[in-house]
């Protein structure tokens, strides 16, 4: 039986606990928590209140906070803790990870807010540290809210790998993410395999950012003439970006573009969405962020994003904009404003 460890026991990484026990085939699952007062209530109460309220989690998932207990000896290891976190996690880790060959999935939708850096890219520098481990590394992304996911509504995804080889004689499959699409599959999980790594964890990343702008605009009750244009202009934004960066075309216009971007943009249980709303209507960014436990990637990738277009030499108008209200005082009304007063151009 395959052993997945499910690093990060926010909403997404108790979904995937619950979606994972139901796949087609039997897996032993350990859903890692850092916070010990929070394990010992999920691991009783077999529901994660704080973070996913309502939703039974199997029991045959261990929760544990024990990273040598969660890690040793899984076959899969699922990386769904926030981006600013996800080196120190990793980290963490490493001494656990056996030299035996394994496959680590990053889950996480984001960038390094202080590097810049792709998630895989900081689990690259983390893992030069155990040279020998053999481990194969895949993305795992898409429109996928944690809460209908669990509840087992029809969810598709994309899990992406750069891989190529075979990821352990034991896997018997050529790829990576062959291997990791078929231990996920499920009735009502559904996978699709992509190799455009790049362009899978940018998409990830960046649609957080429009979902605020969108979540703004409704906020100042803009209408849905100016969404629709904003989530138009940024997968443009997007793409521009990622192609830039070495991603291809349809992968921006595939489930982790496209379709994360729109979900994002529009679904209520957005939370980026929610905070730009919230922001739309006046709401001071610390005071939203002191009301709630979830963390909204798009305010920490942001900065982020706009680092790497700088370097690349870039334009990300929204993105700016974004960055501006989020981080330096501009009024959303303003933003908006200065998005729309740009030079006229050619689609």
């Amino acid at each position: 039986m395959t052993r997945i460890a499910i690093l990060g026991g926010g909403s997404w990484g108790t979904a995937l606990s619950i979606v994972l026990s139901g796949s087609h085939k039997p897996h032993d699952i350990s859903l890692w928590m850092r916070d010990p007062a929070l394990a010992y209530a999920v691991s009783k109460s077999r529901v994660n209140e704080l973070y996913l309220p309502g939703c039974s989690i199997p029991a045959g998932v261990a929760v544990t906070t024990d990273l040598a207990h969660a890690l040793a000896p899984a076959n899969i290891i699922v990386g769904a803790m926030p981006s600013a976190y996800a080196r120190a996690v990793y980290s963490r880790a490493l001494p656990f990870i056996e030299k035996t060959s394994r496959v680590l999935v990053s889950a996480t939708k984001g960038l390094e807010p202080s590097t810049h850096l792709r998630i895989t890219e900081v689990l690259s520098q983390v893992l030069a540290g155990k040279p020998s481990s053999g481990v194969s590394v895949a993305v795992l992304s898409g429109p996928s809210f944690a809460l209908e996911a669990a509840q087992g509504d029809p969810t598709a995804v994309v899990v992406a790998s750069q891989n190529q080889e075979p990821a352990g004689k034991t896997h018997g499959v050529e790829r990576v993410a062959d291997y990791v699409q078929a231990e996920f599959a499920g009735p009502s999980f559904r996978l699709y395999t992509n190799d455009d790594v790049v362009g899978v964890e940018l998409a990830g990343a960046m649609k957080n950012v429009m979902a605020i702008a969108a979540g703004a605009c409704q906020g100042l009750g803009l209408g849905t003439n100016a969404i629709a244009a904003l989530i138009t202009r940024g997968l443009a934004e997007m793409a521009r970006l990622a192609l830039a960066l070495g991603a291809r075309a349809e992968t921006l216009s595939g489930l982790a573009g496209l379709g994360d971007l729109v979900l994002t943009c529009t679904g209520s249980l957005s939370r980026n969405r929610q905070l730009g709303i919230a922001l739309g209507e006046g709401r001071a960014l610390s005071e939203i962020v002191a009301s709630t436990r979830m963390v909204a990637e798009g305010v920490g990738t942001a900065g982020a994003l706009l680092a790497l277009a700088s370097e690349h030499q870039i334009e990300l108008p929204i993105t700016a904009q974004v960055n501006a209200i989020l981080h330096h005082g501009k009024s959303p009304r303003e933003a908006m404003e200065h998005i729309m007063g740009r030079p006229q151009k050619r689609e």
